[in-house]
């Protein structure tokens, strides 16, 4: 018989494939070094019919002569700019915002803004009740007037309209709830836009004055916080369009002042529109609208003069002593401390004053007027406290910001002598930082001590002291007196929610500086307080929190499962998604922060029970994300668990694991993967000659694997799994069962879909397949024949599945399959094969190149081929003919690596195949000229010279 297949030498093959060393001396050359470009200037000599002389510079980027000589301007560049008024506008704005900018960052990215406490405040101070609000009705005189009128007629106007508004050009709307209210002064907002976009500035200044009005009204107390953020937005916005607008007066030759101009520099029709707008102002009746509008227009000032900012800022301060009501006039007090932060931060003594003025009316809160106030309303002396934490809060951080440890000194005394009020020693340990709060802290325990109750909660300025203590450290001999005093209050707490709320924020703290026994004194308490009539139900965030806190201090496992009350701690969460969450925290910190493997039968049975709780939350509703985050984390734990070297014990680990997490097709994968792990580690301790006890031992892992794998649903998890369970079991000299895993794979083939799920979307399964049968041909290299069995039985029983798979209609895949057949019969007839597995006996050693088992792969040959032509033929529809070259030319290039073209027939089949991969145009040509110059220069090798007769029967055919 005539031989498909050439023989092989693989070990001389792989001699000629390498590349050939040459020694290479790099001297100063480096490949990561800079690249030098050497740049030639040719000089010309002025004599006549000397030779021109060439001198070399190095230089590292090349230098454009034309720039050089300009000095890196260009004069039509600049020319259009300057007539362009597009580019001018967008530059003005550029600078504009950098302006913005630069005043912004004054005062460091270290000052928390006010923007980012706005939305607390809108949350935290709400109402069911009714509100108010007076809307300003424009008339139509409002309307800006034409071109053609007369100055003093615009002038009448703008007169007309204020009077306007003393005479009632106003709208009062009752009964709006919260939500109604925030829509109108969203609407006001946009009204005070429009108004000012289409030029109607006295309409403009009325919305102002207006909503600035609504901030005197106190008849919904507890909704006045909110009200006072809603209403400074629109002053700010006035504010800012006011700058902006005498800033564009500012432009000289279309050229914006610079960031720090002088009023110097400022023209005359700038400074004229700012003292109109300042007149305007101070002709305001009321004191609190006047007062407002101006401290949001106070930056226009320097306009004016290099001091009138700290001029009017002292004066401002004074206007507020006018104001009667205090809620009223604190909040005052912060508007004008944000003001003055964003235009004059240095000027700190202001701000001062305007605090110290607070605490010399501080006690008109007790007084008479607000206490029947509160009467009429029924508001609570604690809760009418509270309205005054945003805006005292806010003051100090304006005082205490870069302020030496020397003004709190001086903030405690000023306490001290108003009798330690709480709200205000609440407030000045929020806003100082937190290293003076901690250094002081058995100070500020004392005066907490002897702080009256009845108007502000103790165990709030405990929290607040507590949440210092977390961001900085106390003296360390101060540190358990502290704990003592401050647990002394807060395990006292009747209210379930005071407690929780103040127990959260001293659990960091007890981590942070202390052992075991402590935090499980804590949590006992914790579960003491919350555990009756299930009041933990209600603190689940709170909860979560103190989890949080104590996994993030504490990373070693054994000992925080060794803390007595961890775990009872746990099942405080009785509702699952917050119980699955607390699950999830803990096991990513165990994954994060376990650096080594661990047996530990403490941490073992405490993180199964973790796991188990995160698998028993899986149902048919959850989503698959959930499903991938949940077993990412098992499947991180069980990588983490090691007996070391008793593989017993770790097997029976693994089986307890895919009896627990069954739900979970992730962690059934990952304990295949760990089981063959284990069985191959077995190997390496046993060096591959296994004991009577180690042989029992494989098998049962083997084992293990081959009754999971059938559980999963996924068809390509089963397949690849089946593939590498047996690729184990044939490294561990389990024949058998190796070939019990192969027949599994080889029945499953045909229940591949033609589409699989994606991430969520369909995708044909064909590439995948071929993927999987290449990878699977590889291994059948090696797999021994069962002596019971025929010639090459799992190789027939694949191709008889891979022939009866319906493959789509426009695919290739099965001669791609079919030609990796061929590969894999090729190195079958070889006398030595090219990889072995150790102590596994293959083909070539049990046939020995035997003529029998080399006929029948020659059968085989045969049949693929025929199976290829055939497929070929069907090809040969004008539509499908560049399919039909490609295909010719992929199984040409079969037969060259692989065959023996020494035979007549295959000789012949191989020309065939080139003329028809050109036959119809469709080939590439460089392709071609490339392919045939390989043939040529194999030809040269000696035992590849009937190549030459090849190459000359193989035409290169042009397109046309």
């Amino acid at each position: 018989f005539l031989r498909h297949a050439r023989s092989r030498n693989y070990a001389s093959e792989l001699d000629v494939c390498k590349l050939e060393s040459v020694p290479l001396d790099f001297g100063d050359y480096h490949p990561l070094k800079p690249i030098t470009v050497t740049e030639s200037k040719t000089k010309k000599m002025s004599r006549k019919g000397s030779t021109s002389s060439t001198s070399s510079s190095s230089s590292s980027s090349m230098m454009d002569p034309l720039s050089s000589v300009l000095d890196g301007t260009d004069p039509l560049s600049l020319f259009a700019a300057a007539a362009d008024p597009v580019t001018t506008a967008a530059s003005v704005d550029g600078t504009r915002k950098k302006r913005d900018k630069d005043d912004c960052s004054a005062v460091g990215s270290d000052f928390e803004p006010w923007s980012s406490k706005r939305g607390d405040i809108l949350a935290r101070y709400t109402t069911t009740e009714k509100l108010s609000i007076n809307l300003y009705m424009g008339s139509e005189k409002g309307k800006a007037t034409s071109g053609g009128s007369a100055v003093s007629e615009k002038v009448r106007t703008r007169l007309e309209e204020l009077d306007d508004l003393e005479e009632g050009s106003q709208k009062e709307l009752l009964n709006l709830t919260q939500q109604d209210y925030v829509n109108r002064i969203e609407e006001l907002n946009q009204s005070l836009k429009d108004a000012w976009s289409s030029d109607q500035k006295v309409k403009a200044l009325k919305i102002v004055i207006q909503c600035s009005k609504l901030l005197s009204d106190t008849t919904v107390i507890q909704f006045y916080p909110s009200k006072f953020v809603l209403i400074t937005d629109i002053l700010d916005t006035f504010g800012k369009l006011v700058y902006e607008r005498i800033l564009s007066m500012c432009m000289d030759n279309r050229v914006s002042l610079s960031d720090n101009f002088s009023p110097e520099t400022v023209n005359d029709t700038a400074k004229e529109t700012c003292l109109n707008w300042f007149f305007k102002i101070a002709s305001i009746r009321e004191l609190i609208p006047r007062f407002y509008v101006e401290a949001a227009i106070l930056k226009c000032n320097k306009f004016l003069s290099k001091t009138g900012i700290s001029e009017c800022l002292p004066r401002l301060t004074s206007m507020i002593r006018g104001i009667g009501d205090p809620l009223v006039a604190v909040y005052a007090r912060a508007y004008l401390c944000r003001v003055g932060m964003e235009v004059a931060p240095q000027l700190k003594e202001s701000l001062n004053k305007n605090f110290f003025d607070f605490l010399l009316t501080f006690k008109q809160i007790h007084g008479d007027t607000v206490q029947n106030q509160l009467v009429v309303q029924c508001v609570e002396i604690p809760l009418y406290l509270t309205l005054y934490s945003p805006a005292i809060d806010w003051i100090l951080q304006c005082i205490a910001y870069r302020a030496p440890e020397v003004l709190l000194t001086e903030m405690m005394e000023r306490c001290k002598k108003l009798g330690n009020n709480a709200l205000l020693l609440n407030s000045v340990m929020s806003a100082f930082r937190a290293e003076f709060i901690a250094a002081r802290s058995m100070d500020f325990i004392g005066m907490i001590k002897e702080c009256d109750e009845s108007g502000f909660p103790k165990h709030l300025l405990f929290r607040s002291l507590g949440l210092n203590l977390a961001l900085a450290d106390p003296p360390e001999n101060d540190r358990l007196q502290i704990l003592n005093e401050a647990w002394k209050v807060i395990t006292k707490l009747k209210n379930p929610q005071d407690y929780i709320n103040c127990a959260e924020v001293w659990v960091e703290y007890t981590c942070r500086h202390f052992t075991k026994r402590e935090v499980n004194t804590v949590l006992a308490d914790v579960i003491k307080h919350m555990t009756p009539d299930r009041a933990f139900e209600d603190a689940y965030p709170q909860l979560q929190s103190i989890i949080q806190k104590v996994i993030t201090y504490i990373h070693d496992f054994s000992l925080l499962f060794s803390v007595e009350k961890f775990l009872p701690f746990l099942d405080m969460f009785q509702k699952e998604t917050v119980r699955v969450e607390v699950c999830k925290c803990i096991m990513e910190s165990f994954i994060k922060h376990q650096q080594e493997s661990t047996k530990d039968p403490v941490i073992l049975n405490a993180l199964l029970h973790i796991c188990k709780t995160m698998h028993d939350s899986v149902n048919a509703l959850t989503l698959e994300d959930e499903k991938r985050m949940l077993a990412a984390l098992v499947n991180g734990f069980i990588k983490m668990v090691s007996f070391g070297r008793d593989f017993e014990q770790q097997l029976s680990f693994y089986v307890e694991a895919r009896s627990m997490f069954c739900n979970l097709e992730p962690v059934l994968a990952q304990l295949i993967h760990s089981v063959n792990q284990l069985a191959m580690e077995t190997r390496k301790v046993m060096k591959g000659n296994h004991s009577r006890k180690t042989a029992a031992f494989v098998r049962a892992c083997v084992a293990f694997c081959f009754i999971t794998i059938p559980s999963l649903s996924g068809i390509f998890a089963r397949l690849n799994l089946y593939l590498h369970s047996g690729q184990v079991a044939l490294a561990n000299q389990c024949l058998s069962q190796a070939d019990a895993f192969f027949k599994a794979a080889v029945s499953l083939v045909p229940e591949v879909p033609k589409t699989i799920s994606i991430d969520g979307k369909m995708r044909p399964s064909d590439a995948f397949l071929l993927e999987f049968l290449c990878n699977f041909f590889s291994t059948l290299l090696v797999v021994p024949d069962h002596p019971e069995q025929g010639v090459l039985f799992l190789v027939r029983g694949l191709l008889n599945v891979i022939q009866d798979y319906t493959w789509e209609d426009n695919s290739d895949d099965k001669v791609r399959i079919y030609t990796n057949v061929l590969h894999l019969l090729s190195a079958m007839t070889q006398e030595t094969y090219i990889y072995h597995v150790d102590k596994v006996d293959s083909n070539d050693t049990l046939y020995g190149g035997d003529s029998k088992f080399l006929a029948e792969i020659n059968k085989l040959c045969e049949t693929v081929i025929a199976q290829i032509l055939d497929h070929l033929k069907t090809l040969g529809k004008e539509e499908t003919l560049r399919r039909q070259s490609q295909l010719a030319l992929y199984f040409f290039n079969t037969i060259l690596a692989h065959g023996d073209l020494q035979n007549n027939k295959l000789n012949q089949l191989s020309v065939n195949l080139w003329n028809l991969a050109q036959k119809h145009g469709f080939a590439d040509t460089k392709t071609m000229v490339k392919t045939l110059e390989y043939i040529k220069r194999r030809s040269k090798q000696p035992e590849m010279s009937h190549f030459t007769e090849l190459a000359l029967r193989l035409p290169l055919q042009s397109r046309t």
